[in-house]
């Protein structure tokens, strides 16, 4: 019988949550380059951002042109649930649209949308994100 390799039970799951809490304060809405050096893994690879390179590089680039289209951004956690190396969340997020973003030119409406992110960690940093949205909802928000 096989058996999988768990990571310990305790402490490790509440201190995964902690590092996703702050990647998603602090690197999703503060654009915080800096956290993006100790909170990403050098590998980082994102899923669900489209055609993308892994590495911290590759994430604040992703960060300044998401940034560029919006202002006040917010994110309200709503569930946080973390099992092995993986943190599951459930959020909220909102933002004015104040320059081209998701391929439309700047509105100055605010949007809310509901969003899952699935996190692995490997040694206190995110290596991997997947990402799952309403995209039409939050198309639908963004026109004038």
């Amino acid at each position: 019988m096989l058996t999988k390799e768990r990571a310990p039970i305790g402490n490790s799951l509440e201190a995964n949550k902690a590092v996703v809490r702050r990647f998603i304060e602090e690197i999703f809405g503060h654009q915080d380059l800096d956290a993006v050096d100790e909170l990403a893994a050098e590998d980082f690879a994102p899923h669900t951002w489209g055609e993308m390179e892994h590495g911290r590089a590759a994430l604040k680039e992703a960060m300044h042109r998401a940034g560029a289209g919006v202002t006040e951004a917010r994110f309200e956690i709503h569930d946080m649930i973390a099992e092995g190396d993986r943190v599951a969340v459930r959020l909220t997020s909102s933002a004015r649209h104040t320059g081209p973003f998701m391929g439309q030119p700047p509105s100055g409406r605010r949007y809310s949308i509901d969003e899952i992110h699935i996190f692995r960690l490997r040694d206190g940093q995110v290596i991997e994100h997947w990402h799952q949205f309403d995209t039409a909802t939050l198309l639908a928000q963004l026109k004038p």
